[in-house]
């Protein structure tokens, strides 16, 4: 089948946006649901776009906006919820997920993209939210015999409007010499966004990733403390970072979880139980680097990426 209109749930978000923009680079035409039609203000530009301001979790809507398109990609996920007890991440994942199966037997839609999370597990996963990503890719994947379905799982996404770096590099500024980091040693193989677009554009006529699970990595791996010690130097400051005790981040975690935006939470803490790496057997492997990237964003021009300067100062501050 040739595949020629996609409909993105989440192409308003930080993925969405640049998977939006390729998506119509290739003549394929785009229709976006939002929640609100200001959220898409940059994406207006682009050719062959249709956006359209509806309820994702209104079923009824759903099954409507999605009518006479042939792949649908869904993006919707969240790292916190205003909950404490998971049923945000449940309906925001898992609830939804099944809405989208819904909306794709009733308008007899064959291609379904998901994105999941690096370590989702329905039932080992070590937080809510690695838990309900879990469910809902099992969920998504129990259909493949009507919709060929492929779900991603991504390391941490970085690039020039990312929430990472970007967040890291906004608190940085505001904090003392002293910067105690909880979980300093949890690991990650960050990989562009550029990239992650790219697979899911590429994936859409390639019958090798139907029904498959694949997870996504960047070429290099790092603690968070290294990539926050990165960041601080690209930004011109100069920060001592302090790991914390398993028990103390933990407790920071706990205060944290009720401050307003829960700029940490113990949700957070439990998924970097597990690292953010590669070990699955699929695997698409991107090839941009963080240090040819990254730099460019934060804007502080330096050698201290190149010459691995920012590693050894990592290392020493665990000694």
């Amino acid at each position: 089948m040739h595949y020629k209109s996609v409909c993105l749930l989440g192409g308003s978000g930080f993925v969405g946006r640049h998977i939006a923009s390729q998506l119509a680079a290739k003549a394929y035409h785009v229709h976006i649901l939002s929640r609100r039609m200001s959220h898409c203000h940059e994406l207006r530009v682009l050719p062959n776009l249709q956006i359209s301001e509806i309820n994702i979790h209104d079923q009824n809507q759903l099954n409507m906006a999605t009518a006479n398109m042939d792949v649908v990609i869904n993006l919707v996920g969240i790292l916190n919820e205003k909950q404490h007890n998971g049923d945000g991440f449940h309906r925001a994942h898992v609830e939804l997920a099944q809405k989208v199966l819904n909306a794709c037997q009733h308008n007899k839609i064959t291609r379904l993209l998901h994105m999941s999370a690096l370590n989702a597990n329905a039932s080992q996963g070590t937080s809510h939210y690695l838990r309900t990503k879990g469910e809902a890719e099992n969920l998504t994947h129990s259909f493949s015999g009507d919709i060929a379905v492929t779900s991603f799982r991504p390391s941490v996404i970085f690039g020039a409007d990312d929430s990472f770096f970007n967040r890291f590099a906004s608190i940085l500024k505001l904090s003392p010499l002293i910067f105690p980091l909880a979980c300093a040693h949890a690991k990650f193989s960050p990989i562009y966004v550029e990239e992650v677009a790219e697979f899911f554009v590429d994936a859409i006529h390639n019958k090798a990733s139907f029904n498959k699970r694949i997870d996504l990595c960047g070429p290099e791996t790092f603690s968070l403390k290294e990539l926050v010690c990165f960041t601080s130097q690209q930004i011109g400051r100069k920060h001592w970072v302090i790991s914390l005790p398993d028990i103390i981040s933990k407790l920071q975690a706990i205060l944290l979880e009720y401050v307003p935006g829960k700029p940490f939470s113990i949700d957070n803490y439990n998924s970097l139980q597990i690292d953010s790496v590669c070990s699955h057997a699929q695997i698409y492997n991107a090839k941009k680097s963080l240090k040819s990237i990254v730099p460019s964003y934060l804007g502080h021009k330096n050698q201290f990426y190149k010459d691995d300067r920012f590693r050894q100062q990592s290392r020493r501050d665990l000694l």
